[in-house]
């Protein structure tokens, strides 16, 4: 993973918000689903600032509109930002619980329907492994 230092500046919840307002649907859900996991993590008085800089710091990638792959090439955009999203979720995994994953679960069902269900099962599964190895 990129040092990702250079785009903690870029985030904001604003921004964060104008982003998926913007680009929720063309990003889909698993980067959906892990952004918002990033997202409701920061706000957890649990997580501790050296985590905290790790998701700003994915989450302002997420934003920002200068990364490696445009996210307005079709199919591709977002492959980058959904491999630093997952690649800070690994990280961070052991401060994910169930109240941060009900919640990002619950706004992406209401934004991508039941459907999603597969997506999100998806992401926990590799956060599932990354809470089982020691660190």
């Amino acid at each position: 993973m990129q040092d990702q230092t250079k785009y903690i500046k870029q985030y904001s919840d604003d921004s964060f918000w104008l982003k998926m307002k913007k680009f929720a649907k063309k990003a889909g859900g698993k980067a959906v689903y892990a952004a918002l996991l990033l997202f409701y993590a920061l706000q957890s008085p649990k997580v501790p600032m050296k985590a905290k800089a790790v998701i700003m710091g994915a989450l302002g990638y997420f934003i920002s509109p200068l990364d490696a792959i445009p996210d307005i090439t079709p199919g591709i955009g977002f492959g980058d930002d959904l491999g630093v999203l997952v690649g800070a979720l690994l990280t961070i995994a052991m401060y994910i619980d169930a109240d941060i994953k009900a919640k990002a679960r619950s706004k992406v069902t209401a934004w991508f329907g039941p459907d999603a269900e597969g997506d999100l099962t998806a992401i926990d599964a590799r956060l599932g492994k990354a809470e089982d190895k020691p660190s």
